[in-house]
């Protein structure tokens, strides 16, 4: 998305958890964005002793470069990167999310006569969890739920900026989560609500997320749509809007639901979503109100009747089980042939 809306002039930038590669080479500024604030990955995970270090770089908790050198790492402690450096180690999570926010407000601000994509990946709640000193405790919900008002507030923060400098009918706001609550972690890990299961898995709980948008003048206010999207539909759409040529080197699996977006189209344009577990396995197929699945058994839930997935449908339908399961396979097969290798070093 950076590399194609830059080249429409577009200014970019991303704050938040990246989580696409931690080398330079794969870095936010080397991948589209003109600037970059935030954590490289999840905020459990270990540091890389050669991540190159800012000459100020802010040293907490103790730690030191002869520590970071030498890997050294307690739990929680993740490094704060600016552009290609770290900045700050360990970076201060409970002042993550106001520090995206600054960020993003100043960034808008900056760019305001200039077309801009804004990418804020918030690190919560990704667990551990972190509030600001000013949110905790404000919720009955715990220290998940004052993230969660935390997050509010940014939001709200955003939009208040955009609506300011009088770019609110010319801003396009998406809203939305990468996977569902990570049910492990009890308290801490969120609700799936009355669908089943949680992250990780290929149960609408762990991969069915909340989307809201917001365009003014472009999106009807109040406009509810239950048709089958992914965020593998954001590149093409924003492709549609701005005018931007989508690569030709590789199959784009996405759709532009802009149509879906403003109302002037019932149904999804795609005919089928495929669900994998991790990179290799598949494990389902959703085409229109029917979900196929195959791990241990077949199972076939119409989604629209059953959206926690209960009543398996599988003996009852034999012939669809048939054809759903075919298209998966054959699916598999062509994306298997088509896939291009991953990034290394």
């Amino acid at each position: 998305m950076g590399d194609m809306l830059k080249e429409r002039g577009y200014a970019t930038a991303c704050f938040g958890k990246w989580h696409l590669g931690d080398e330079e080479r794969f870095l936010p500024t080397n991948r589209g964005f003109d600037e970059y604030f935030g954590i490289p990955y999840s905020n459990d995970m270990a540091i890389d002793p050669d991540m190159p270090l800012a000459d100020d770089v802010k040293w907490r908790k103790g730690a030191t470069a002869e520590d970071f050198r030498g890997g050294e790492k307690q739990g929680g402690w993740v490094p704060l990167f600016r552009n290609e450096e770290v900045i700050e180690y360990p970076a201060n999570q409970s002042t993550l999310t106001k520090r995206y926010t600054r960020e993003a407000v100043r960034f808008i601000r900056e760019n305001r006569d200039n077309p801009f994509f804004l990418y804020v990946p918030h690190t919560m709640p990704h667990v551990p969890l972190y509030a600001s000193e000013e949110f905790r405790g404000k919720t009955e919900r715990g220290l998940y739920g004052d993230i969660m008002e935390e997050l509010d507030w940014s939001t709200g923060r955003i939009l208040e900026t955009i609506q300011e400098l009088g770019k609110d009918r010319e801003t396009l706001v998406i809203f939305t989560s990468d996977n569902g609550p990570w049910l492990s972690k009890g308290e801490a890990g969120g609700s799936q609500g009355p669908l089943r299961n949680g992250k990780g898995t290929t149960y609408e709980g762990g991969v069915r997320v909340p989307c809201l948008m917001r365009w003014p003048g472009v999106i009807p206010p109040g406009h509810v749509c239950t048709e089958p999207c992914g965020t593998i539909d954001m590149l093409p759409t924003f492709a549609a809007i701005t005018g931007a040529q989508l690569p030709t080197d590789r199959i784009i699996d996405g759709e532009n639901i802009l149509p879906l977006m403003t109302g002037e189209r019932a149904k999804s344009p795609h005919d089928s979503y495929y669900y994998y577990s991790g990179n290799s396995q598949i494990h389902a197929v959703r085409q229109g109100d029917w979900k196929f699945r195959e791990v241990e058994k077949p199972e076939l839930y119409n989604l629209r009747e059953d959206i926690s997935e209960q009543n398996n449908l599988a003996e009852v339908h034999p012939e669809k089980v048939k054809q759903m399961r075919q298209d998966m396979r054959d699916f598999d097969r062509e994306l298997k042939k088509n896939r291009r290798s991953p990034g290394k070093i």
